[in-house]
């Protein structure tokens, strides 16, 4: 039987991808649109695929080697790939296939020209769209050439650049199999490339259009620039005429040539205006059909436009669902959580479920819809005024969107905004003891909670946590609380403004908060000093826990014991556990491990502390800040006391760093409140996980994770479960990983970029928010992943972005710099507290430092400078 071999295009759809691959499965798609016009083909499918792949069994076993390699090791990549398509394209194609592949080409002109492409079933695929990764081959003449040319397309799924992308986007090589799209030839006067959004700023409303003269390869390959047509609500909005001095043209005898274009044609455009708007609007169709904005590639012949190709664009960035048609600006929660990495659906649906404002997910990050308070004049100050405070970007990004006079309303005022900025404290007494009754009101609510959890299970679990959030919230909205937090803002601000302007001191608050009582994530840092004081007497003990950082062992508390000095280091850990443990990076995403879960993950900040700090250093390092801030404050006080009206104003600022040192700890505890409780409904939600898979509904007990709070529910009183659903959101959360989530975002899908508009900064100098004072000069550390540090005394750390799980980290550092982050930030407060100099908000600080340079960071004046 040969029909196997070959599928005409029209009979292929979307539901064939495993049949004739995702681009050949898109085409036949197409095809079927009322007005598309495709070129006529065949699909040479995945049997034919595996019928070559079984003559040669040794490819089993390179596959299976393959599988292994690291995707950065390209040298043993390129080797195994060229071996595996060495063998593919010596195989012989058996007479049958070769008789099915001639048959189709007889039907549609067996001496015309093809085009022979490429066609993975993991290819134009909603999460990733392999653009590039497999070969193509233009104006193919004959069977013979059309048969060793599919072979080719089959040889190319081993191409070194196709593994990488496969193995980046955790998809196993032998799941992977190549069907072949063979498509009679067209000859365009012009061709190019039409995206239905726009593929830098996201905006769904503005198609782009990229056109060149001849065949498309000259603009994919590089060899000219395309004119680029912007296009918004059917009109052309935007133009760039390139001169375009080469096109890529078929020759007569088959194959194509890169051919210089007539000096007069060179600058005309390959399009008009109305023919870009008549695309745009093809454009349109196929983007209705396929159900999201598409990257397409079109040929222009006779006046007639033919579509070659249709792929979803992966790298937008989802819209928030709003259920209306209205415009919406959406700011980003992770950004001021200090945590812009994906969240699975259980973590995104209960911080939603906890949090104080309503908030929308997307891309597996949430955000808050700002637009009515951006709306009213009387709430829109406040609200620029507190975004602007915590990160200049979001602020400027927002003041983007409102000079676009037309997108935000403006709204009669509702009522009166926010305090006025600057404004009075709020109305506390500045008294310790408000403090420790707020601390132990907190702690009486958790305790209640671990005591009330355990009894319940099943369906009642479900109802009692829902009141627990009530509880939650509660805790979190206790005005006190608020006043407080605000009081120790404020007082910071009132400093750093009042000092600036009667002394010219920058940042002084800096200085003067440095060691302030009651900041439990500034005492988790030094805490872990004081492990590292009970293990570094025992050198057993020290090289056992060097082999858990290297093998990762869990379990390795157990083993101390056997070790002098073992069982103190572990009752050590231990006792930082039960204080700590609830906490890791990330941890507003409930799903991630928590350090009572992996307590590995600490010791190679341990085994950091054990080697660059002496005995008692973190009583010494709490006591040198008190001192330092001390010694700033009499500083301070004399220098305004010699000022005219020098008493007044040495006495506002002494109440207001009064004021400050009692408050300003206080600013971290309501997130460790958060977290415990987030801690106690994890480990009720994973027996009922344990039981779900006893009674075989799960496979495995983190399948919870890809639910939402209210589907877990459902689950738990049903005992079934959507195995689909859950493998679908696996694959879509690995997807949004090669997501940037953007500060503020449109609902026409825009991601705003903010700027800091600043032109006091040297020269290639990286720009950000200064955020803890001081100007320090040292090795950069690169580190994303907080179990990979490894750092010396001196070092400055550039991460991406730093909660309060990576304080540990700061007590051995230099000097901060991240990429996300605002003064008010869980990064920036302890950076104050341990006074380290800090930058934030620098973007792309990650790729743009190596690690190992060395770089001079200016936290006063919000800059860093890579030196030679």
């Amino acid at each position: 039987m040969t029909e196997q071999y070959v599928r005409d295009l029209e009979e292929a759809d979307e539901t064939q991808v495993a049949v004739v691959g995702g681009k050949g499965a898109h085409l036949g798609a197409l095809s079927r649109i009322d007005g598309i016009r495709v070129p006529a083909g065949f699909c040479v499918t995945t049997d034919a695929f595996r019928r070559i792949i079984a003559e040669a069994p040794q490819i089993d076993d390179l596959l299976e080697r393959l599988s292994h390699v690291d995707p950065d090791d390209r040298e043993a990549i390129r080797t195994l790939g060229a071996r595996i398509r060495r063998t593919i394209e010596g195989i012989t194609v058996p007479d049958d296939l070769v008789a099915a592949i001639t048959r189709a080409l007889a039907g549609l002109g067996e001496q015309a020209a093809y085009a022979v492409r490429s066609s993975a079933t993991a290819e134009d695929l909603p999460t990733a769209s392999f653009a590039g990764q497999q070969d193509t081959y233009l104006n193919v003449v004959g069977p013979a050439a059309i048969v060793q040319h599919v072979s080719r397309c089959w040889a190319s799924l081993f191409t070194e650049r196709a593994v990488t992308y496969r193995r980046r986007n955790g998809i196993d090589h032998r799941t992977v199999h190549m069907a072949v799209v063979v498509q009679r030839m067209v000859f365009p006067q012009a061709a190019g490339i039409l995206f239905t959004a726009d593929p830098v700023t996201g905006n769904r409303t503005v198609a782009t259009v990229d056109a060149g003269f001849g065949l498309g390869e000259a603009l994919v390959s590089g060899v000219v620039n395309p004119d680029v047509f912007k296009v918004r609500h059917g009109e052309v909005v935007a133009r760039t005429i390139a001169v375009k001095q080469r096109a890529v043209h078929a020759l007569p005898a088959g194959g194509t040539q890169e051919v210089a274009i007539d000096a007069r044609q060179q600058g005309q455009p390959a399009l008009t205006d109305a023919q870009v708007v008549r695309l745009v609007q093809l454009g349109r169709q196929i983007e209705a059909h396929f159900g999201r904005p598409q990257d397409i590639e079109w040929c222009l012949a006779d006046d007639e436009f033919r579509i070659v190709q249709s792929r979803p664009i992966t790298t937008l960035f989802p819209v928030p669902e709003a259920g209306d048609q209205d415009n919406h600006v959406y700011v980003s929660v992770g950004h001021g959580q200090m945590m812009t990495d994906p969240m699975k659906p259980l973590g995104s649906s209960m911080w939603q479920l906890t949090a104080m404002v309503a908030m929308h997910e997307a891309g597996g990050r949430l955000f808050v819809d700002v637009t009515r308070r951006l709306a009213s004049p009387a709430s829109r100050a406040g609200l620029l005024d507190a975004m602007g405070k915590g990160d200049p970007l979001i602020r400027d990004a927002l003041e983007t969107v409102l000079d676009r006079d037309d997108f935000v309303p403006s709204l009669p005022d509702a009522g009166p905004g926010g305090p006025p900025a600057g404004g009075a404290p709020a109305p506390v007494e500045t008294d310790p003891a408000v403090v420790t009754e707020l601390i132990e009101r907190s702690r009486e609510s958790v305790a209640a909670l671990e005591r009330d959890i355990r009894t319940r299970t099943g369906p009642a679990l479900f109802d009692f946590l829902l009141e627990a959030f009530d509880e939650h919230k509660r805790v979190l909205g206790d005005p006190l609380s608020m006043q407080v937090i605000m009081a120790g803002m404020e007082a910071t601000w009132w400093l750093n403004d009042k000092l600036r302007e009667w002394l010219g001191e920058k940042n002084a608050a800096d200085t003067l908060t440095l060691s302030a009582p009651d900041n439990i994530t500034s005492e988790m840092g030094l805490a872990l000093l004081d492990v590292a004081d009970v293990i570094r007497p025992y050198p057993e003990v020290v090289a056992f826990l060097r082999g858990v950082e290297h093998d990762g062992d869990e379990a390795f508390l157990g083993g101390l014991a056997k070790f002098a000095g073992g069982t103190g280091a572990r009752d050590a850990i231990e006792a930082y556990l039960d204080r700590y443990g609830m906490r890791c990076v990330g941890e507003i995403d409930i799903t991630r491990p928590r350090w009572r879960e992996r307590p590995a993950t600490l010791v190679p900040v341990i085994l950091d502390n054990v080697r660059n700090f002496e005995p008692g250093a973190a009583g010494r390092r709490f006591e040198q800040g008190r001192q330092k801030a001390q010694e700033k404050e009499q500083d301070v006080l004399s220098r305004l006391r010699a000022l005219p009206d020098g008493d007044r104003k040495a006495d506002e600022t002494k109440r207001m760093i009064d004021r400050v040192r009692t408050f300003i700890g206080y600013r971290e505890y309501p997130k460790y409140g958060i977290i415990s409780r987030y801690f106690l409904y994890k480990e009720a939600l994973l027996a009922e996980a344990d039981r779900l898979v006893r009674a075989d509904v799960l496979p495995e007990r983190e399948d919870i994770f890809f639910l939402t709070f209210q589907e877990l529910h459902d689950v738990v009183r049903s005992n079934r479960a959507d195995h689909r659903l859950i493998q679908q959101r696996k694959d879509a959360f690995r997807s949004y990983h090669a997501l940037t989530p953007p500060r503020v975002l449109t609902s026409d899908g825009e991601a705003v970029t903010g700027a800091y508009r600043r032109d006091d900064v040297p020269a290639g100098a990286l720009v950000g928010l200064p955020v803890s004072a001081g100007t320090v000069e040292g090795r950069a550390r690169v580190i994303l992943d907080m179990a990979e540090a490894d750092l010396e005394a001196g070092d400055i750390l550039v991460t991406a972005f730093t909660d309060p799980s990576w304080s540990p980290l700061f007590v051995g550092i230099a000097g901060l710099v991240t990429e996300v982050g605002g003064l008010m930030t869980h990064g920036a407060v302890i950076a104050r507290e341990y006074g380290l100099p800090a930058v934030v908000g620098v973007e792309q600080a990650t790729r743009l430092i190596r690690d190992g340079q060395r770089i001079r960071v200016h936290g006063t004046d919000g800059y860093i400078e890579i030196l030679p």
